[in-house]
């Protein structure tokens, strides 16, 4: 580090304590920093939930070492281009300068160290080995989980950095859906010879909700009926959120994802509705609709345009162009800027504290794409906060949305089987392959033809609960979720919740007596609506407590008494209705 680097952080770093006082840090960032400062040790893995402030940490990391010349250059290691950026601009204000590499007239002398992208290092890895070994180097690693993305970007890491004073590896999400070990990432025996990722230092989303750092995330699900074409010239119709197979499943979920249909129009004019109530109370909030491709993006910004009569910002590759749009949006308090659209870009890392409604309007299923695009949605500016973000009725997202709180770590070789384990082991497969294909969704999706999509409020999840109701949606009960407050402690999200579904449940019984006193219907259609009924609620009690259908059926059995369902009367049945609808209350 040069003499007037030095003398640059002096002032904002004096000899006590830099950055003047541990007041500047959260309880989380200064326990973590004591943590590594209290060994100092080569290196050190810091997981902390997106929204949770890993950046701030970071930088005082830096600033110490920087201070006590331990280290005399910084090179921090990014997901994207924009967030090379980002992180020079963060650094900046606390007096580190790193040079983000979009210059074309070469590097300054001025610089304390770089930004650089991982794909940025894989292709320069013999250079950026070279400044490693050419001075004392701290090498910040952002989101490190990217670093097992390609098999030659984590060997780039590993030889690029292996000469480094210091390494500092930071993520929100340490876990993968694969097998390829992450460089620099410590790795203890776990159970039936697996081998499982340490972090050195952990926050996740549970603590960071309970000190009030991130806010509470409301979900609303959205389901309907689904009609498509399939290349063999068949057409099939579906629930969107029902009992169906993988297959049917994935094409019943991109048919509602197409714009053509009537389930994205209505989703994204209730996401616009929710947003509106949102400014009510914090008048320059955002949204943010992540899309599968360019082309739904920008179809998607002229839906928008017309729900809500402004043109939304559109992102659609990673440049600097884009980062400029991101940073205006971000920055903007006009009325007139209230959405985002964009690919996948924006799912990670990036900073826009404003947003705070958003769309999952793509068809990646992975747990860590999904942690991470809820993550920009989860950062607290002031405190009584809520996030609430639209998702289609599909069983994997709920899961990954009512598993927010748990902490994943990266597991190596293959995970015995037992119900005691992740809930996701068994998609593991899974989720692998929906990940490495997400570039060919629109092959998978020209596989067949979006014929008809109409969008039906199904319910609400918060805190692992479910509130609404799967066989009674309608318009009202929609708006009355779309209605809540901007601004509410989350120790009373799940009580007003709680009260509107009360409130449904007594319509839905009131109801219920007026079918009573009507005409009977044959019995063969009584007991298939009845059954239908039941395999709804099943589905999601087994989805809220991560087992099989078939425990649901067996328990609800062993309680209520009578055959298997294919058996019982209409009163058996009924029961059973009754005992789950009082698991999911």
């Amino acid at each position: 580090m040069s003499q007037s680097a030095f003398e640059r952080l002096s002032p904002a770093f004096p000899q006590r304590a830099p950055w003047g006082t541990s007041s500047a840090l959260r309880a989380w960032q200064q326990e973590a920093l004591t943590a590594y400062l209290r060994e100092e040790p080569q290196d050190f893995l810091a997981v902390a939930t997106p929204g949770a402030g890993k950046t701030t940490f970071a930088l005082r990391v830096a600033a110490e070492l920087l201070h006590r010349r331990v280290v005399r250059r910084v090179t921090v290691v990014a997901p994207t281009e924009h967030l090379k950026v980002q992180w020079a601009e963060a650094a900046h204000k606390v007096g580190i300068q790193l040079d983000p590499g979009t210059g074309r007239h070469g590097r300054s002398r001025q610089f304390d160290g770089v930004a650089v992208t991982y794909a940025g290092v894989a292709a320069r890895t013999t250079m950026h080995e070279a400044l490693t070994r050419g001075s004392p180097t701290l090498v910040i690693l952002d989101e490190i989980h990217h670093a097992g993305d390609a098999r030659s970007w984590g060997d780039a890491i590993a030889t690029a950095f292996e000469p480094a004073a210091r390494r500092l590896a930071l993520t929100g999400t340490p876990f993968r859906s694969d097998e390829t070990p992450i460089p620099f990432v410590t790795y203890d025996p776990g159970p039936g010879g697996t081998r499982v990722s340490r972090a050195d230092y952990t926050y996740g989303y549970a603590d960071a909700l309970r000190d009030h750092v991130v806010r509470p995330v409301v979900f609303m699900s959205y389901g309907g009926p689904m009609r498509w074409r399939t290349r063999s010239g068949e057409t099939l119709e579906a629930e969107l959120g029902g009992e169906l197979t993988k297959d049917l499943t994935a094409q019943a979920w991109r048919t509602a994802l197409d714009p053509k249909g009537e389930w994205i129009p209505a989703v994204l004019g209730a996401a616009d509705r929710r947003l509106t109530e949102v400014r009510r109370h914090l008048p320059n909030a955002g949204g943010l609709v992540i899309a599968a491709n360019q082309t739904m993006a920008r179809t998607y910004a002229r839906i928008l345009h017309g729900v809500s009569g402004t043109a939304p910002t559109v992102v659609l590759s990673d440049d600097a162009g884009s980062s400029r749009r991101i940073e205006a949006f971000a920055e903007s308090g006009d009325a007139a800027d209230r959405w985002m659209v964009a690919v996948r870009m924006v799912s990670e890392g990036v900073d826009v504290p404003r947003l705070a409604v958003g769309v999952y309007a793509t068809s990646t299923q992975t747990p860590l794409f999904f942690a991470q695009a809820v993550g920009r949605f989860v950062r607290a500016r002031r405190r009584g906060e809520i996030a609430t973000v639209f998702l289609p009725t599909v069983p994997m997202l709920l899961a990954h949305a009512a598993s927010l709180e748990r902490t994943r770590d990266h597991v190596l070789g293959r995970r015995p089987a037992g119900e005691d384990l992740d809930v996701w082991a068994e998609t593991e497969a899974l989720l692998a392959r929906a990940n490495a294909e997400q570039d060919g969704a629109d092959d998978l999706l020209g596989q067949f033809e979006a014929l008809d999509s109409q969008a039906r409020f199904d319910h609400v999840l918060f805190d692992s609960k479910q509130f609404g109701m799967h066989a009674m949606p309608t318009s009202a009960d929609e708006a009355d979720y779309l209605g809540l407050p901007g601004l509410l402690e989350t120790e009373h999200i799940e009580a007003l919740l709680q009260e509107r579904q009360e409130r449904q449940l007594r319509r839905h019984a009131r109801a219920e007596r007026r079918e009573r006193v009507a005409p009977a219907e044959s019995l063969h259609r009584a007991l298939a609506v009845q059954r239908k009924q039941l395999g709804g609620l099943v589905t999601q009690v087994a989805r809220l407590r991560g087992i099989p259908h078939s425990h649901v059926h067996a328990e609800l059995r062993r309680q209520c008494g009578g055959p298997p369902v294919g058996q019982a009367t209409t009163e058996q049945v009924a029961a059973r209705i009754a005992l789950a609808r009082r698991w999911l209350a």
